[in-house]
Parts: structure tokens; C-alpha cells; sequence
């Protein structure tokens, strides 16, 4: 079994900055893949960035790419979201997800593994 808890969300001005953090428990990662996904209201789940346990190779969206990076600790099992330069389009929940290998992970369903969700509020 695995756990993914969340934590740094908040409230934060339009231009601002915040980090989040996804510690992951339960088994070892080296072959998984980790991805941060979102949900605004009314919207549905929508892929943000992954990153592979192994290797370090990163994912992005086109709508976050050159704001946000995705980076993790493996000595903690910890997988950072920074983002900078945030929008109020930013506002969501974020859900930090993990999956046993590192194919197509833009697809929330292929996730198996998913924490309660972190809310960030960017106000403009």
C-alpha cells in the first residue's frame, strides 16, 4: 500500500510563488512515475507535471512549463512542486499521484495511487 500526503498549499497573490510537497510511505518508488495533477471547480482533473523516481526525467504541461518545476528528494521519498509566476487560472486543488511505471502519464486513470489534495488560491 501506498500513502501521498500533500502539504504547501495556501492563498498567495497573482506573481507569487509557492511550493508544494508530496511525501510518498509504503513501498519503494525507484520504478515509479510521480505526477501533480489539478481540479478547479467544475473542471475536470488535468495533468500538471511528473517526474520518474528513476532518473529524474520531468514532465510538463504547456500551461504550466517554464513556471512551475517538478523535483524530488529521494532520500526523504519527497516530490516538490515549486511554482512561481502564479495566475489566478492557477487556482485548483492539487493532488500528488504515483503510478508503477513511467509510461503515459498524463492520464489521471493510470494513476493508482493519489493523496487528499492540497488548495492553492491565487488571488488577482
Amino acid at each position: 500500500q501506498v500513502q501521498l500526503v500533500e502539504s504547501g498549499g495556501g492563498l498567495v497573490q497573482a506573481g507569487g510563488s509557492l511550493r508544494l510537497s508530496c511525501t510518498a510511505s509504503g513501498r519503494t518508488f525507484s520504478s515509479y512515475a510521480m505526477g501533480w495533477f489539478r481540479q478547479a471547480p467544475g473542471k475536470e482533473r488535468e495533468f500538471v507535471a511528473a517526474i520518474m523516481w528513476s532518473g529524474g526525467s520531468t514532465f510538463y504541461s504547456d500551461s504550466v512549463k517554464g513556471r512551475f518545476t517538478i523535483s524530488r528528494d529521494n532520500a526523504k521519498n519527497t516530490v516538490y512542486l515549486l511554482m512561481n509566476s502564479l495566475k489566478p487560472e492557477d487556482t485548483a486543488v492539487y493532488y500528488c499521484a504515483a503510478k508503477r511505471d513511467a509510461t503515459v502519464v498524463v492520464i489521471p486513470a493510470l494513476y493508482g495511487y493519489w493523496g487528499q489534495g492540497t488548495q492553492v488560491t491565487v488571488s488577482s
